[in-house]
């Protein structure tokens, strides 16, 4: 099997002549390195650093931006919160399956934590049970982590429980840290709410919305196999292009996302969606730039 953490950092790079991986490593460093005032060296400016953290008087002497980096007063500590229900084998809004999806997202900002020296650790499950990986530093760790997160999703036969893993969390993770859920788009209830909460105190939170393909296509789209993963009800071909039906789940998905969109800024709780492996970059840097800024 090849290895998924390769595989996660193919996709660092976009298609341009700017490296994403270089992005992406600004807005990590700007959002979680610490700020103390003990000089630690000085690098070249990349794009999501902070304009504040340029040294103007080497920049002048260089000829070209560079920012100084001040040592981290702590270690800070991810959690991926993942979500490994059989709903996770449903097809993203790129008709791949969301567990790839799902390893990319974590693999990325997984990638990340290690690049920066940063301890990890993942929890994972379904309604059958929760799992919690031991802390890790290496890129042999994720590799491990990202494994397990793939095979369990793809050997669910639970259906997916998100509560349970924010209960989970909430019970067993006394320790402040950084939370990243990875999720689907499955409506947030009261009890969800409630939860976040909770956490929303005791933890920094980060949530990963993973999308859905539809599950009736719109008139002039190809027909494509539909199957409900939970149920194994397949969608009947003369429904796909039907506009009533298309129009129903339409503004059904939008009342969805919309509360979803509501709960998680009125607790401030950093949120991106993904519909696809060539957009997960990109939403990434959006986030965490946005999320870097917002927290100065």
């Amino acid at each position: 099997m090849p290895m998924l953490i390769t595989q996660v950092k193919s996709k660092l790079f976009i298609r341009s002549s700017q490296k994403s991986m270089h992005a992406l490593d600004g807005a990590y460093a700007s959002l979680l390195r610490g700020r103390s005032l003990d000089f630690e060296d000085l690098r070249p400016y990349e794009y999501g650093d902070q304009v504040r953290d340029i040294d103007w008087r080497a920049t002048a002497k260089q000829g070209a931006p560079l920012v100084k980096r001040t040592r981290a007063t702590r270690m800070h500590t991810i959690l991926f919160v993942v979500d490994s229900g059989r709903g996770m084998n449903a097809l993203a809004e790129d008709e791949r399956p969301k567990r790839e999806l799902s390893v990319l997202v974590t693999g990325a900002l997984g990638f990340l934590t290690v690049r920066h020296g940063d301890d990890f650790s993942i929890v994972y499950g379904d309604a059958s049970g929760i799992r919690r990986l031991a802390p890790g530093r290496s890129e042999g760790a994720l590799e491990h982590g990202l494994r397990a997160i793939e095979k369990a999703t793809r050997e669910s036969t639970a259906p997916s429980d998100r509560d349970g893993l924010l209960r989970y969390v909430a019970r067993h993770i006394a320790r402040r840290m950084i939370v990243v859920v990875v999720t689907d788009e499955a409506p947030i209830t009261d009890e969800t709410e409630r939860l976040l909460r909770r956490l929303d105190v005791q933890h920094d939170l980060l949530w990963m919305t993973l999308r859905d393909a539809p599950p009736v296509l719109p008139a002039g789209r190809p027909a494509a196999r539909r199957r409900d993963v939970d149920s194994s009800w397949a969608v009947p071909d003369f429904v796909h292009g039907d506009p009533d039906v298309t129009a129903e789940l339409a503004a059904r998905e939008a009342a969805d996302t919309a509360h979803r969109h509501e709960v998680l800024r009125g607790m401030e709780i950093t949120h991106t969606e993904i519909g696809g492996q060539d957009a997960a970059v990109p939403a990434l840097l959006t986030m965490l730039n946005r999320r870097s800024h917002a927290r100065r």
